[in-house]
């Protein structure tokens, strides 16, 4: 696992500890001996304020490794090449039988090239980012974790757990991945994407433009239909021009805007109320529980229902 100053403690942490666990169920030998690998020895401070120190520093990991896994950080995806990282990645992790990133250790591996042409996920808060920054990688928003060939990657944080068991279920079996699964208290294999955790609302534009008259009114009256005509009357524009408008500010047709503020105002709904998806597929302008969960299953990969059991906060035993 390579980490760096300023790396997300728990980036490292999971996956290592699935690792370990690992362990617990494997005969000796079979196991894994995971080492941490830094440009220094030295204690280097993590995002939370944690002092982690490396077992090996780059220099003396001259070798190649089974797998390797560079750990994110928030603040790795601003922050200039590091040049001993990149060159470490670079002679020696691509020797690995399977290297990779957790979350935003994709930025990593992009500096030091190893993502051209090849198909990676990250956290799905810097996904555009890595895609910008690296144009000729393949960026997948939605994956919990992906994997080319030798190349893996992982989404935000968690995700690298997931990833982790799934490494564990390639080279033991997945009844050892559920074994540490159930020891770590976390599913084996969650459903649905990353998407389950961001948010598809855009910024608001200026109420006084065309989009920001468009956006105010839709948020106002969801439970409407709205046809691009009906949008260009709302904005005083053409239907032409609002669609290449929407296009142009907000990289998103007309049609993917209405489903996008509906689909929030729904996760909003099943997480904050007890509503039935009859009445919150009305509220939001889906029309039936039907079209809801087809936008849902086709969004986030899972249902209202779903979606409702993994988000909404559990209620004090009596609560109404």
């Amino acid at each position: 696992m390579v980490i760096h100053e300023g790396v997300q403690c728990l980036d490292a942490a999971g996956p290592l500890d699935v690792f370990a666990e690992a362990n617990g169920f494997l005969e000796e030998g079979d196991g894994y001996r995971c080492l941490i690998l830094a440009e220094t020895t030295a204690p280097l401070r993590a995002s939370n304020g944690m002092s982690l120190a490396a077992h090996l520093s780059f220099e003396e990991a001259g070798r190649a490794f089974h797998t390797v896994l560079v750990a994110g950080g928030p603040g790795l995806p601003e922050h200039p090449p590091d040049e001993a990282m990149s060159m470490w990645l670079r002679e020696w992790g691509t020797k690995a039988e399977r290297y990779g990133s957790i979350c935003t250790g994709a930025f990593a591996l992009g500096h030091a090239g190893l993502l051209d042409g090849r198909l990676v996920t990250t956290h799905w808060q810097n996904a555009d980012n890595l895609a910008n920054k690296f144009p000729a990688a393949r960026v997948e928003h939605d994956r919990i974790f992906a994997r080319d060939g030798r190349l893996v990657t992982s989404a935000g944080v968690t995700a690298g757990i997931d990833l982790a068991l799934a490494l564990v279920g390639e080279d033991h079996g997945e009844q050892i991945a559920l074994a540490c699964a159930k020891r770590l208290v976390v599913v084996a294999q969650r459903q649905g994407g990353q998407s389950q955790f961001s948010p598809f609302l855009l910024p608001s534009s200026d109420p006084m433009t065309p989009l920001g008259k468009v956006q105010a009114y839709v948020m106002e009256n969801l439970n409407e239909p709205f046809p691009v005509e009906r949008l260009a009357i709302i904005a005083g524009t053409s239907t032409r021009t609002i669609a290449r408008l929407f296009v142009k500010e907000l990289g998103v047709t007309p049609r993917d805007f209405i489903e996008s503020i509906r689909l929030d105002q729904a996760r909003n709904l099943l997480e904050a109320t007890n509503l039935a998806l009859k009445a919150i597929a009305f509220d939001c302008g889906f029309g039936t529980p039907e079209q809801m969960r087809s936008v849902f299953q086709r969004r986030l990969g899972l249902s209202p229902l779903r979606y409702r059991e993994n988000f909404q906060p559990a209620r004090p035993s009596g609560a109404p």
